[in-house]
């Protein structure tokens, strides 16, 4: 509870008192002085809280009086203990002219009124409004959001809700009421308002009557020296720098620095009395609980923190003892509660903090999914929104106002839905509330509004402008008074009344001014037409109610929402001439209004009240909709019902059905669709079969579809001929008939007669509703406008492969009802069952045998229904419990359940079909539209079709498809992978066949001869052809080719476009078109007729004399040869592919793809606007074949690619290594290397290359049928040449010694850096040519010189005959940086005259070290030096000179390691690592070399010692020729190459070294060079057996080898035991590694995978083997096992290893996985852990090497404002720096100079205070 004045303050003077006495007496001076009269506590209480009592009792002040006391428990501040005169700090939310919003703490709000500010600035006012000046200094002047305040209650007031509202004063003379004249003393921090501004500053209003307190201009200055300009009633926070005359004179400042560092000491007289809220406190945490903290402070008074003042990262630091600095928040007078803040934000006294968050404004949203992480009771409940961020509920947002509090059951529920109602800047939190009745308004914010919307609200109050309306508690909305009704009310008060329910519709809303206009005319709120939102939404032609808001002489002004406004002019009021408008019209009134012009850019509009009434605006209640009937679409279910489905037509989601029975041309797999759809699930490939209105209804049936695809459809009736056939599908069954509908609407009548060429007895068992049938108009009836069909199966022309094409579809429907189903019920039943096929044998049991049916159980099916008929039980004896093998006849996913056979015929072996065969047909299960057949003894089950036609009616059981009925069937296809591997049947049903009849044979009605030359009308001109009407009155077509002779065509003309509708002309047959599908018909014999005619009107063709041999399409293909330029007729545009389409001849279609479309890349944007359809083109035939029916055209003139032509080209794949892969006209493709890409290198060139870009390229040559491509200007710009940066390298002729070329890394190796210089030629830059720094491996280069980098090289020499080219990349050849930063602090390799003296130097202590034999050297050491050596010397590298000698031994071990080719582990262990028996043996010395090193150096210098006097020419020569010897005998003893040739020389040295691992192994060698295996085995043996068992790293390197070796030569077997044997005699860990490591450079995964699995169980402890193997996934490609790896290891490893692991997890991402996937861990890491500087200098130089310049930098910007020591801060601004120096600019590297300087400021201003 909080503290009140009920509780004991013992008070009193420093005079001791007795025992009996101390309690009463200081009861009553509390009682005196706090003046607060209340019952004493009861008897109970005192002795409970006896031990508090006498601690109180003992605290004690300077001044004698004992202080508050601290509250039992913390909770916030609620609105119910705000009492007047208490006070607060708050912050500035919003500014209004005379109002300012405050944010107060806990989340409270409250208002100061202009009349609050100061006594100054409210004289200032009156004066200016007597004086009428115009210039007020109004509150936005002096006030800011953010701006934090010193506040005083002063006024509780309740408003008309009954919501308490706080009236605040930061009028100094109440915020300093208890401050007096002489408490005033020089550092007290306080609050004023500025008086008056004088010459020199200004006179402040610090409240303290007898006191004046004066601001010197000085101390007003900013940080750039320019004086602030005050205002008087300006709020300042001021700190007291001097006091003069007993405080009557005050000196302010208000230096931001100086307030900031002020702290509240008691020195300064603070106490309980004068303390203010804003004053910087040294407090002490007294007891910390979990809602809070209760803290002392200024000696010993008690204060309380609640639990959203505590700094979020530092909650869990706070221990009780723990001296912090905190700023007190809230000061209550009479109780004395002091809460305090230890925000961070709020410790800065004179700053401001953010008023709003930080993300988006979310007040109002409704969050669902947050989590309640805490609640603290009497206070309220933490959330954690779905976003991560936080929010805070008041424990009265709990629960509904009038229900029982309950805060245990609201905690324990796992997900709550909020909505956010406020931010509180002062605790930077968002509130919320649970309430329901609060989540589910609908208008919570003046946002959630939007105009136009109809809305219901309650009649508040009645204005003499209008009428006041609330719609919730806080959104209120003005009705005009003009709006209130339809026409003017004179007494509104006598319709309305408060509390009044009424409907309106949104004018305008402005949520920023809180304004909402409303209107009650019942005309505009219930308007049907569209909405005039914005000007956009007034396109001509549209109608729309608005309102007269001016009548003029000239027109009307209407005004329609959002303050959308037109002109009505004069001429467009009425049909009626109107010369006063005023007196036909009048403000207020409604009217529709139809838009003749909109200019929405100048916000201009012309309007009609006459077009409206007339109709002329046809678009007035119809949205224009894009989707056209034929069009495809996409749509996505909004809704099911029970006769089909709601759908949204993506992306404009407009409203439009599917019915069920368009979901299939199957009407037994409609309700399996249906049923499979969910809502929410989009559908593709739709199409709009009809729209009347807003009416749109769509179709998935594929041969309505293809129909509409292909344009075989009538688009209205007077488009319906006589003998046309359509596709429509059944829309109503009389008894005399069946109605069939087409798109568009159409509607024909099919009567009983000419349904069927059988008798129909009951028309509705022939056809089924939605059924899709083909159908011929036989009658029509002009007037009426409706007509007959006929449904004959002799009547129609089926499509060809129109019976396979169904199947296919119906089972791919099936099958995608299996799939959706599956993934909405993902139980392992549902799984099981999709994943059966027919045919499929499954292991069942016998469950139960009946005689009708058999049921079995299976352990795949728990849960389902298998069952056998009768049928398939025939002659078949089961037993229950009996094991069978059956064969899946039928799956039905509804119900589940599972037909199967166990019929003889259909368990034996599958005998193999013969396509073209006939077999005998057995029916087996028969499922509506399907039946499952078995083809004679093969036992081979496949599914057919029950009605091989659409129209197909069984009328008799005898035709019927029934289980057991037997017919011959033909294999069309043994295997078709659309049936899932089941064989393709054709088989004859009864229905009969279509017969000629003897009138098509003659000319008439019926058709068309081949070759008859008829007359004809045009009727329609098309680009692409031409409607004729014959003269019986059937239609006839012309191909735009067959107009006029072809030599007469012009190219880039319409052919069509010389014909005129309406003429007369002659045409001749030369084919014909299905009526169904417009295709055109192959040319057969020229008996045949045709019903739609294929004509021509080309003059040479119509003479009777010529006879025109009828051509089939495949012949005239075979006429076009490649390379051909022929004459086409553009028709059609494919989008989807950009393709072309065009076609030479009524029969011949050719393709024509991008490439070959354009020639410029201007028009690559929009190739279709180069073509129109119908237009005449010149194309070249690039490729024809007659099977598969291919022809392929060009436009550009080309038709084949040549070499030293340009072209243009796609690019398809950018590869680092490659350059560029592109994709070429004609079917070719090509690469560009990366010095093919331009005239002048850049760096990263390949980055500003994207997939599907179109480039020009030049064809250089082709290789193995790819072409090689230049992308140089130079090269496609040949003629006009240009100077060259990079000129082009084609052979080493061009190349010259000394020669400066750039160039782009290609590798980074051993022998050096190879670098592209051209396509074919590749330079070599060796180590010592490199870089001028000691480099101990190439992967130091490797990292900083990725591929593609581009360097600037010098030609050292060129070898012509072996193709070398060495280069360098030395800065003092090439003049350009080092290829290594300094910053990596590598030493510098010595050159010349100083490595000759250090070679000379170290030579000299060599020999004399030879001499001291009584010193004992480290073997392995002097190996060290003596190798260091003989490299200078011998190989004379250049690199491995190291000429910091006293360094020497300090990184002689790590140099070791380095050059040892071995990855990990023991430093000896890395000698045979690999068991590189040609390179890494060869590369270790043997101990004896040292050894005679040693004596000859001491046999050479004792000789040297013995020699006679001699001339000094002689001793100079002797001189010479001794250092000549010593060289050439120490490079002969360092030779690594020269080791003993025999066994006995092995056998000498390991008498001499028996515990020598390297003896040993060399040993080994020497006879695994001569193949000689099992001494090699022997030796290893051996030397196991020799070294002594202290020596377990010399064992180990024995058993490594030993390891190589079977791994090499030995068996599985073989190494399986000697691993068994390692393991049982060395430390298990390092063996299981080694072995790893061998798995894994032998590119033997799957036993490394494995060993790896092994080591994680054995040594799960151990955090190398955790690392090792996510190495290994991670260079495997596995990131996902990696990740889950990782989890393992962090589960197992003790929690201190979590960070290590991470972060080495992190690196192996960045160096063999997902830099990204890397990236985010470090993130995470390094956000727990901030203070690690090791992990951020490692992802720092991670990110260098794998991120870009934008990510280094964001990084180190983030490093250089961590809370660490100033030392470490300084590390990373010293590499940011050097950063910076390297890969940046002048400016950037100024930049992180500026930010180092601040950091060293605000350091020393730290210091300072």
């Amino acid at each position: 509870m909080m503290a009140s004045a009920e509780e004991d303050f013992p008070r009193g003077g420093t005079a001791k008192k007795s025992a009996d006495s101390k309690t009463t007496v200081g009861r009553a001076q509390v009682d005196n002085l706090f003046q607060v009269h209340e019952l004493t506590e009861s008897k109970k209480r005192k002795g409970r809280d006896k031990d508090e009592s006498r601690k109180l009792k003992k605290q004690k002040s300077d001044g004698g009086l004992t202080l508050n006391a601290p509250a039992k428990t913390v909770e916030i501040l609620h609105t119910k203990n705000v009492k007047e005169g208490m006070l607060m700090l708050g912050c500035v939310k919003a500014v209004a002219d005379f109002e300012v919003s405050v944010g107060l703490p806990c989340g409270l709000q409250g208002f100061l009124s202009i009349r609050n500010i100061s006594d100054s600035y409210t004289k200032l006012l009156s004066d200016q409004l007597d004086s009428d000046d115009a210039e007020i200094c109004s509150l936005p002047h002096l006030f800011h959001p953010g701006m934090v305040l010193r506040c005083a209650v002063a006024q509780l007031d309740v408003t008309k809700g009954g919501l308490p509202s706080i009236q605040l004063s930061i009028n100094p003379k109440l915020v300093n009421k208890s401050v007096t004249s002489s408490s005033l003393k020089a550092g007290m921090v306080l609050s004023g308002c500025v008086e008056s501004v004088e010459d020199h500053g200004c006179i402040v209003d610090i409240g303290v009557s007898g006191t004046k307190a004066f601001l010197p201009e000085e101390a007003t200055k900013t940080k750039q020296n320019q004086p602030r300009e005050l205002r008087v009633g300006q709020y300042l926070t001021c700190l007291v720098e001097a006091v003069k005359n007993d405080g009557r004179v005050v000196r302010l400042s208000v230096n931001p620095d100086a307030v900031a560092q002020a702290c509240a000491e008691p020195k300064l007289g603070w106490s309980l009395t004068n303390l203010l809220p804003g004053l910087l406190v040294k407090a002490t945490v007294k007891k910390v609980t979990k809602h809070g903290l209760l803290l002392d402070f200024l000696s010993s008074f008690s204060a309380q923190v609640d639990f959203m003042h505590m700094e979020p990262e530092q909650t869990s630091t706070y221990t009780e003892g723990l001296q912090v600095q905190a700023c007190v928040l809230y000061v209550e007078p009479s109780t004395r509660l002091v809460g305090l803040t230890l925000r961070r934000y709020l410790l800065q006294p004179g700053s401001g903090i953010d008023p709003v968050p930080a993300g988006r404004d979310r007040v109002g949203e409704v969050l669902k999914g947050c989590k309640m992480i805490a609640m603290h009771h009497l206070s309220g409940a933490v959330l954690e929104l779905p976003d991560g961020s936080r929010a805070f509920v008041h424990r009265n947002h709990l629960k509904e106002p009038n229900e029982p509090a309950n805060e245990n059951r609201v905690y324990a529920a796992p997900e709550h839905s909020c909505r956010i109602l406020n931010f509180s800047p002062m605790e930077q939190i968002h509130f919320a509330s649970l309430r329901k009745s609060v989540i589910e308004k609908l208008f919570y914010r003046y946002q959630d509004l939007k105009a136009g919307q109809v809305v219901e609200g309650t009649v508040s109050s009645l204005l003499s402008q209008g009428m006041v309306v609330h719609l919730s508690d806080h959104i209120k909305g003005l009705v005009p008074r003009t709006h209130l009704s339809d026409i003017v009310l004179k007494n509104p008060e006598k319709k309305y009344v408060p509390g009044m329910k009424v409907k309106c519709r949104v004018l305008s809303v402005e949520p920023e001014g809180k304004k909402l206009y409303l209107t009650r005319k019942k005309a505009l709120v219930e308007s049907s037409l569209p909405l005039f939102l914005s000007y956009s939404d007034a396109r001509p032609g549209r109608v729309s109610h608005g309102f007269i808001v001016c009548v003029k002489d000239f027109g009307c002004i209407v005004r329609f929402y959002n303050d959308v406004k037109g002109l009505v002019p004069l001429g467009e009021l009425s049909s009626e001439p109107i010369v006063h408008p005023e007196e036909a019209f009048y403000v207020g009134q409604v009217l529709k209004a139809a838009v003749l012009q909109c200019d929405p850019e100048r916000s201009k509009m012309i309007l009609s009240f006459k077009a409206a009434v007339e109709g002329v605006a046809v678009e007035a209640a119809e949205p224009h909709v894009d989707c056209e009937v034929g069009k495809k679409l996409e749509a996505k279910v909004v809704k099911k019902s029970v006769n089909g489905l709601e759908v949204d037509i993506l992306p404009d989601e407009i409203r439009a059905v599917l019915p069920t029975m368009h979901l299939s041309d199957h009407t037994s797999n409609c309700p399996l669709l249906w049923e499979g759809l969910q809502e929410g699930d989009v559908i593709s490939n739709v199409v709009c079969v009809n729209r009347k209105k807003l009416n749109i209804t769509l179709t998935k049936k594929p041969m309505l579809r293809r129909a509409l695809e292909e344009g075989a459809i009538a688009k209205d009736f007077s488009e319906v001929t006589v003998g046309m056939q359509l596709v429509g599908w059944v829309k109503n069954i009389m008894p005399y008939g069946v109605f069939v509908e087409f798109p568009y609407g159409l509607l024909g009548l099919a009567p009983k007669s000419a349904m069927s060429d059988k008798f129909i007895s009951d028309v509705t068992s022939a056809f089924q509703l939605g059924q899709t049938v083909f159908a011929k108009v036989t009658n029509l009836d002009e007037e009426k406008r409706r007509f007959l069909v006929t449904l004959k199966i002799s009547e129609i022309i089926s499509p060809e492969g129109n019976i396979q094409t169904r199947l296919v579809n119906g089972l791919q429907e099936r099958k995608a009802v299996k799939e959706m189903l599956s993934l909405r019920d993902a139980t392992e039943l549902t799984q099981n069952l999709a994943a059966l096929s027919v045919g499929e044998r499954l292991k069942l049991t016998v469950d139960s045998v009946k005689d009708s049916t058999a049921m079995f159980k299976s352990d795949r099916l728990t849960g389902a229904t298998v069952l056998a008929s009768k049928w398939h039980m025939k002659g078949v004896s089961l037993t229950v419990g009996q094991k069978v093998s059956a064969p899946v006849l039928h799956v039905d996913l509804l119900s589940t359940c599972v037909y199967v056979s166990v019929l003889p015929d259909l368990m034996g072996k599958k005998k193999t079909l013969n396509e073209g065969y006939r077999y005998t047909a057995t029916v087996q299960h028969v499922d509506t539209d399907f039946a499952v057949v078995s083809l004679g003894d093969t036992a081979q089950l496949t599914v057919i079709q029950t009605r091989n036609h659409l129209n197909e009616v069984v009328t008799e059981a005898s035709d019927r498809l029934e289980v057991g009925r037997k017919f011959s069937v033909q294999v069309v296809e043994a295997s078709c992978e659309e049936l899932q591997g089941l064989p393709l049947l054709s088989w004859e049903s009864s229905a009969p066949k279509r017969q000629r009849t003897t009138s098509e044979g003659q000319v008439g009605s019926r058709g068309h001869r081949f070759g008859d030359i008829l007359q004809a009308t045009v009727s329609s001109v098309k680009p692409t052809c031409i409607q004729l009407t014959l003269e019986d009155g059937s239609k006839g077509s012309v191909h735009v080719s067959q107009i006029m002779e072809p030599d007469l065509v012009r190219i880039g003309s319409f052919p069509t476009s010389s014909v005129k509708v309406g003429s007369r002309v002659t045409a001749r047959v030369i084919g014909g078109r299905e009526a169904s599908s417009h295709r055109f018909l192959p040319f057969s014999h020229p008996r045949f007729t045709y019903t739609i005619p294929e004509l021509t009107l080309i003059p040479s063709k119509l003479d009777e004399n010529i006879d025109l041999p009828p051509v089939k399409a495949k012949e005239k293909l075979e006429l076009y040869k490649a390379g051909d330029e022929i004459t086409c007729f553009v028709s059609k545009f494919h989008a989807d592919r950009r393709s072309l389409e065009v076609t030479p001849d009524p029969c011949v279609t050719g393709t024509v793809e991008l490439l070959a479309i354009i020639s410029d890349l201007k028009n690559a944007l929009h190739p279709e606007k180069l073509y129109k359809l119908g237009q005449a083109v010149r194309a070249k035939v690039v490729e024809v074949s007659a099977k598969p029916p291919r022809f392929v055209l060009s436009l550009t003139g080309v038709h084949k690619l040549e070499e030293g032509c340009s072209t243009l080209g796609m690019v398809t794949a950018i590869h680092p290594q490659l350059g560029l892969q592109v994709k070429l006209p004609f079917g070719g493709s090509g690469t560009v290397s990366v010095t093919d890409l331009a005239d002048a290198y850049r760096p990263n060139q390949l980055q500003t290359f994207s997939k599907d870009q179109l480039v020009r390229c030049f064809l250089l040559c082709q290789e193995n049928g790819k072409w090689h491509l230049s992308l140089r200007p130079s090269r496609l710009n040949s003629k006009q040449p240009k100077a060259v940066k990079d000129p082009e390298v084609k052979s080493l002729d061009e190349l010259q010694a000394g020669q400066i070329i750039r160039g782009f890394v290609k590798s980074v190796g051993e022998q050096g850096v190879f670098i592209r210089l051209s396509r074919t030629i590749t330079g070599r830059a060796q180590l010592q040519q490199t870089t001028q720094y000691f480099v101990s491996s190439h992967s130091v280069l490797a990292e900083h010189l990725p591929p593609n980098s581009l360097l600037s090289t010098k030609v050292l020499s060129i070898d012509k005959e072996k193709e070398f080219v060495e280069l360098s990349l030395l800065p003092v050849d090439t003049g350009k940086p080092d290829v290594l930063p300094e910053s990596l602090k590598l030493p510098l390799r010595l050159t010349g005259e100083q490595k000759q003296k250090y070679d000379l130097k170290r030579k000299r202590q060599l020999s004399e070290s030879g001499q001291q034999k009584g010193e004992d050297i480290p073997t392995k050491k002097k190996k060290k030096k003596e190798k260091r050596r003989a490299k200078a010397d011998g190989e004379d590298s250049g690199v491995e000179v190291y000429f910091r000698e006293e360094e020497e031994d300090e990184e002689e071990k790590p140099k070791r390691s380095k050059e040892t080719p071995a990855s990990s582990g023991p430093s000896r262990l890395q000698v045979t690592a690999g068991f590189s028996w040609d390179e890494g043996l060869s590369a270790l010395k043997p101990p004896s070399a040292a050894q005679e090193a040693e004596s000859s150096d001491a046999e050479d210098h004792d000789r040297s010692e013995k020699t006679q006097k001699k001339s000094r020419h002689e001793l100079e020569q002797e001189k010479k020729a001794a250092e000549r010897a010593l060289v050439q005998r120490e490079a002969e003893l360092m030779d690594p190459n020269l080791r003993p040739q025999d066994a006995s020389a092995f056998e000498r040295l390991i008498l001499a070294s028996p515990n020598s691992s390297l003896l040993w192994l060399q040993y080994m060698a020497h006879h695994l060079q001569a193949t000689q295996i099992e001494q090699a085995r022997s030796v290893a043996e051996r030397a196991l057996k020799t070294i002594s068992f202290r020596e377990e790293q010399e064992k180990l390197n024995v058993w490594v080898a030993l390891l190589n070796l079977e791994n090499m030569y030995g068996t599985e077997e073989s190494l399986k035991k000697v691993f068994e044997r390692a393991v049982q005699f060395c430390e298990p860990m390092p063996v299981y590694q080694q072995l790893a490591d061998i798995y894994n450079k032998c590119n033997k995964t799957k036993e490394a995978e494995s060993l790896y699995k092994t080591m994680v169980k054995r040594f799960r402890q151990n955090k190398a083997v955790w690392l090792s193997y996510g190495s290994f996934l991670l260079q495997q490609g596995q990131s996902n096992a990696a990740s889950a790896l990782l989890q393992r290891a962090l589960a197992s490893l003790p929690a201190k290893e979590s960070v290590d692991v991470i972060a080495k997890f992190a690196q192996l991402e960045f160096r063999y996985g997902n830099p990204e996937t890397g990236r985010s861990m470090f993130d995470k890491v390094l956000t727990s852990y901030p203070k690690r500087t090791d992990l951020w200098s490692i992802f720092i130089d991670l990110e260098i090497k794998h991120g870009s310049q934008k990510e280094v930098r964001a990084l180190f910007d983030r490093v250089i404002h961590l809370s660490i020591s100033a030392k470490k801060i300084k590390f990373f601004f010293k590499r940011y720096l050097e950063y910076e120096k390297k890969h940046g600019t002048a400016e950037s590297v100024q930049a992180v100079k500026d930010k180092a300087v601040e950091f060293v400021e605000a350091k020393g201003a730290e210091g300072s205070s």
